[in-house]
């Protein structure tokens, strides 16, 4: 019976300091034995752990499959205390010929497809080790890697398995720890021997050299490697990276002008059904307008067809319009976390994996090379006892016949040591034949030459980079290009062409009549509704821009602050309802206002000026924004906000203040630029800039009267120079002095 707590056992521990070590206690668990493969195996624990337990069911390639509920049943009751789902899911993993490279473990039943369909409950399914499997645990009888207890201290299992093949590199690995995650692709196994070759010749053979031996990843899947060489370079040597990969696809011609393309192979990981669906959407939608229907015809191969809305769209131009919208196209992340020999989590690049994998390699070859010298000189030493028993059998039939402690007589009469008197004790009777001793006598000259062979192998480096380097030459012809699965399936394709996508292309050309208030909420009625069409408002809210345009435009947005802003016309809410505010779709503060909002024109200019009279012409072109938070075009001086964006139609800028003064004077002293504060329009003492209108001095100054629209031609009062003060405006011009 333990003994009852007293108060003084009792520690103060603040709620902090309890939680804090205790997660950290579970994040190195999830770190280090879950999520995480070793750099040397590959594998995570439940891997190892399902290999090792598979093979100890005798579960090779050439027996046959026992059901995988056995298998899991072992697992979680021997190695791994977790859940049977989780195990099972790790195995079905292991045997998807579409998730790894080369599997680990050769299923029999269904074990899930690349539709995303689940593999069947483990009662139903069996399934038994590949040759992959086998090289990975090749040598583990041999003394090749150190044993531990299991959880419960009943049995001993593999800290690390003496891997034969890079299996890291071959079947890549992807996990989410605690604060660390990791995605590394497969890879070619015999461009990964080749490379391995190089290092054991040379330790310092550089990252480029390597890059020519693994130029990419080889998914399972194939693909299309579209990525620059210097970016995949990067990622290798940095260890980070991102990869483009795309669907091989081919053009099927079906006569009198008709085609259709068919897609024959996925990228990785990507769901063959939840693809299709996404495209259905995309179409129903009108999304995708250059397509016209896609279908599935795939069997054991993957076969996804295409077509075309007309025959005269080109192939590419659709291709590039899905690879922009869906997963035919997508990115695979390069996060090369492993943990290293010392069970250290940390970024690796591609050499030293490589070289990590090497140096485990001559481990293993050191550790059984001294397991097989222990090995032969037991043997040496009882052949040696065999031998002196021959020479002397008269003598040994007699003393093993006669005397009470033969073994004791034996020892001391012909000088054997224990291990010899037993195995002369346990021989045989048919053994004494001469035939017998003559083997004997060749077996223990064929173990001396291996052992002084294998001991010149331990004392000298050389040696032993020659036998790792027949060993990846093994390797690389039992798993390389020549071997059923070793055939390379991605290609690498490089950059693809880069090609101008129209907006037609994506966007069904429809028109709209874009609303937006007062206050910021933006709509599109469908068609381009009339001034005459009643449209309501939020209550204290009203009208503030209207304008007609189509789906396939572009609107630029001009605030107070300086910055334009570019919005999809598709990407508007309907006219059903209020909309929405133009706010949440741009990183525009509430200290801001809009100034502008129209539909973007590439060929106009546009005039831009702050409120203290300074501004500038600027290409509408260059205004274009490609993020969110929109693009500076309009520097502001201290106390001064943008306030106004006006189209750049005519010869002559008139310009007036809120003090009242108009000034008007030629567009050719006004600058063109990119971004700045401009130069100043008109000059203040105490007041600024209102409105600005650029105008065309046969058609004369425009502003709105009660009357309509007024036009005043006889503007020689008003001329001047740019940075001028001005003068009253005529009679009649509206008392807020703007011209709209």
């Amino acid at each position: 019976m333990s003994k009852p707590l007293q108060p003084s056992d009792i520690l103060p521990v603040s709620f902090a300091d309890a939680l804090g070590e205790r997660y950290l206690a579970y994040a190195l668990s999830t770190i280090t034995s879950r999520s995480l493969p070793d750099v040397r195996d590959g594998l995570k624990p439940v891997q190892r752990r399902l290999l090792f337990a598979m093979r100890e069911l005798k579960l090779n390639p050439d027996s046959g499959y026992k059901k995988c509920a056995r298998v899991v049943g072992d697992v979680i009751g021997k190695y791994h205390p977790h859940g049977d789902t989780a195990v099972y899911d790790a195995m079905v993993r292991l045997a998807q010929s579409f998730a790894v490279r080369w599997p680990l473990v050769e299923g029999h039943g269904n074990f899930g497809n690349i539709d995303g369909d689940n593999a069947a409950a483990m009662r139903y399914t069996e399934a038994r080790l590949t040759d992959f499997a086998m090289a990975l645990l090749e040598g583990i009888d041999e003394n090749a890697v150190d044993f531990r207890a299991t959880y419960d201290g009943e049995e001993q299992e593999p800290i690390i398995l003496p891997a034969a093949v890079p299996n890291l590199l071959a079947n890549g690995a992807t996990g989410i720890a605690v604060g660390l995650a990791t995605s590394i692709p497969p890879h070619n196994v015999g461009e990964l021997c080749d490379a391995l070759a190089l290092l054991i010749k040379n330790s310092r053979t550089s990252t480029e050299d390597i890059f020519k031996c693994v130029p990419g990843p080889d998914f399972p899947t194939g693909g299309l490697l579209v990525e620059d060489p210097a970016v995949v370079r990067e990622a290798y040597e940095t260890g980070r990276g991102s990869l483009r990969l795309r669907a091989r696809w081919e053009i099927e011609e079906q006569g009198r002008g008709q085609w259709q393309v068919i897609v024959t192979e996925m990228p990785y990981q990507v769901q063959k059904s939840r693809l299709i669906e996404r495209i259905a959407e995309l179409l129903h939608a009108r999304k995708v307008t250059l397509l016209g229907d896609i279908r599935d015809e795939s069997a054991e191969d993957v076969r996804l067809v295409i077509e075309p809305k007309s025959r005269s769209i080109d192939p590419e131009l659709l291709m590039e319009m899905l690879f922009k919208q869906t997963d035919l196209e997508v990115r695979v992340g390069l996060n090369m976390n492993v943990l290293n020999a010392d069970g250290v989590p940390g970024i690796m690049n591609l050499r030293e994996m490589l070289l990590a994998f090497t140096a485990h390699r001559k481990d293993v070859l050191l550790r059984r090379t001294r397991f097989r010298l222990d090995k032969i000189a037991h043997r040496i030493e009882m052949l040696e006892g065999y031998l002196i028993a021959y020479l002397n059998l008269d003598e040994v039939i007699r003393i093993i016949r006669e005397e009470d402690e033969p073994k004791a007589v034996m020892m001391k009469q012909f000088k054997l040591s224990e291990v010899q008197v037993e195995a002369i004790l346990n021989m045989r009777l048919r053994s004494l034949r001469r035939l017998e001793e003559i083997e004997i006598r060749g077996e223990h000259e064929a173990l001396k030459k291996e052992q002084t062979d294998l001991q010149k192998l331990l004392d000298s480096d050389t040696r032993q980079k020659t036998v790792l380097t027949k060993e990846i030459a093994a390797i690389k012809q039992r798993f390389g290009p020549k071997s059923p699965l070793g055939a390379r399936r991605t290609t690498i394709a490089g950059s693809p062409r880069a090609m101008e996508m129209p907006v037609d292309a994506l966007v069904e050309r429809e028109p709209i009549t874009v609303i937006c208030s007062e206050k910021g909420w933006i709509r599109a009625l469908k068609g381009h509704a009339e001034d005459s069409v009643d449209v309501r408002y939020k209550e204290g809210d009203r009208a503030r821009f209207r304008f007609h345009a189509e789906t396939t435009d572009k609107l630029v947005l001009f605030a107070t602050n300086g910055r334009f802003y570019t919005l999809g016309a598709d990407k508007l809410p309907g006219g059903r309802g209020f909309g929405e505010p133009v706010r949440l779709m741009m990183d525009l503060g509430n200290d801001q206002e809009m100034l502008a909002l129209f539909v973007h024109d590439a060929k106009r200019k546009l005039l831009v000026a702050s409120s203290d009279g300074r501004g500038f012409f600027v290409d509408e072109k260059e205004v274009i924004a490609q993020t969110k938070s929109g693009k500076q075009v309009l520097n502001l001086g201290r106390g001064a906000e943008a306030a106004l964006c006006v189209p750049a139609i005519g010869d002559q800028v008139a310009v007036i203040g809120d003090n009242r003064r108009l000034l008007t004077f030629p567009v050719d002293e006004v600058p063109t630029m990119t971004r700045g504060r401009g130069v100043i329009l008109q000059r203040y003492k105490d007041g600024t800039l209102s409105d600005a209108q650029v105008f065309s001095s046969t058609e004369g100054l425009k502003w709105k009267s009660g009357s309509g629209i007024r036009a005043e031609t006889a503007l020689d009062d008003w001329q001047g120079k740019r940075a001028q003060a001005g003068r009253m405006p005529p009679k009649g011009f509206p008392r807020n002095n703007r011209f709209r």
